[in-house]
């Protein structure tokens, strides 16, 4: 039976939504266990979250460097879930200490930044996780396999949206969630761009394998008062020639968190939402439109194995963050005993949050020019 690993956390306090959700979705699987953390830089908040956690007082630290230098032998890997403007120098220090890392998304707030512990990585020989949790849905999994395996033919034109209403009105930033994403000082230049935008160019990236050529990005401001970016239109232009388009917005009243995605091939087409997870659209060269849904034996076995109930029983946002650190748990223990393979890896690296940064500088510096085409640069 493989050992229970041990995590610790940076972030994640009292009253952290992402915190929390992390924490739950390591446990869905029992694969890991909390043990130690830093959960605020506030020392009274972080010793409550500790408390809350029933955590051994002792093994909560004020600061994230004394959390490592008690603790780098006895983890298995830290969890990085605080605002974006931290997470590199977090990041860099658990590198260098040789833990492996969990980091929220995006990774950092500059293509430099990721770059460089993408390489710094490679050198300690440690393994980074960019938790990008679209893409542990089974479905996503499944409809990265069909593409992969030709189902759809080549990929001719993707239409991406990521809709949400939170952040429509003058004066409402978002609360303690909302502040930081709003603040030059501490989101890296972009808010919408970042918080979602990132997230469809990953997506799009895992589940066709394309790699993005160009941009022409529209990076607008529309409520009153703002100075970051609450509505993004970015037209996209792919390594084989295809187009793509990606609208992503804070601003749309009545929307949650509708991510939606449209990918045309030369043979067929697949449409899948982020709030109906648990099915895919598939159209046929011939016009037949068939539902796939998670728990029948068309879903490929290498998205299957992710199931955990029987179809009809939906299953969300946070198994599919658990199937990331399902995926990551393994290949730990796997270096651990000597099987590990690359191939192994089933979750987005550090390398692929580093293209979601070139993607983002390369969307502000086409806006920054008059909304012209960009080559995005690695």
């Amino acid at each position: 039976m493989a050992r229970v690993l041990k995590y610790a956390m940076v972030g994640g306090g009292p009253g952290s939504f992402i915190g929390g959700a992390h924490r739950r979705a390591i446990a869905i699987e029992g694969k890991a266990q909390l043990v130690c953390g830093a959960f605020s830089r506030d020392a009274a908040k972080s010793a409550q979250m500790a408390e809350e956690l029933h955590l051994d007082p002792a093994r909560c630290y004020p600061t994230y460097k004394e959390m490592l230098a008690a603790e780098a032998g006895n983890i298995d890997f830290v969890v990085i879930v605080t605002p974006n403007f931290s997470h590199y120098e977090i990041a860099k220090a658990c590198l260098e200490a040789g833990v492996n890392v969990s980091c929220d998304k995006p990774v950092t707030i500059s293509y430099a930044q990721a770059a460089e512990l993408r390489e710094l990585a490679k050198e300690k020989d440690v393994l980074f996780m960019v938790t990008y949790t679209y893409t542990g849905h089974v479905t996503a999994k499944y409809m990265r396999d069909i593409i992969k395996r030709g189902d759809i033919g080549e990929v001719r034109m993707v239409m991406a949206e990521y809709p949400q209403g939170w952040l429509a009105f003058e004066g409402d930033n978002g609360g303690k969630q909302g502040e930081w994403r709003t603040d030059p000082k501490r989101s890296g230049g972009v808010n919408c761009l970042g918080d979602l935008g990132t997230h469809v160019e990953n997506f799009i990236a895992m589940a066709t394998g394309l790699k993005i050529k160009k941009v022409l990005a529209k990076l607008d401001i529309v409520v009153p008062g703002r100075v970051l970016d609450d509505n993004d239109s970015v037209m996209v232009q792919y390594d084989n020639g295809a187009s793509g388009f990606y609208w992503t917005s804070q601003i749309a009243i009545g929307y949650d968190n509708a991510l939606r995605i449209r990918i045309y091939g030369s043979k067929g087409t697949i449409e899948w939402f982020q709030e109906t997870p648990d099915k895919i659209t598939i159209i046929d060269a011939d016009n037949t439109i068939r539902e796939v849904h998670r728990g029948y034996k068309q879903i490929t076995p290498t998205a299957a194995k992710y199931g955990r109930l029987p179809s009809g029983h939906t299953e969300g946002w946070l198994e599919a963050m658990g199937n990331l650190y399902t995926s990551f748990a393994e290949c730990i223990l796997a270096r651990e005993n000597g099987t590990f393979t690359p191939d192994m890896i089933d979750y987005q690296t550090v390398a692929a949050g580093a293209e979601g940064l070139a993607f983002v500088e390369a969307c502000l510096k086409s806006t920054n020019n008059g909304n012209i085409w960009v080559d995005v640069e690695e």
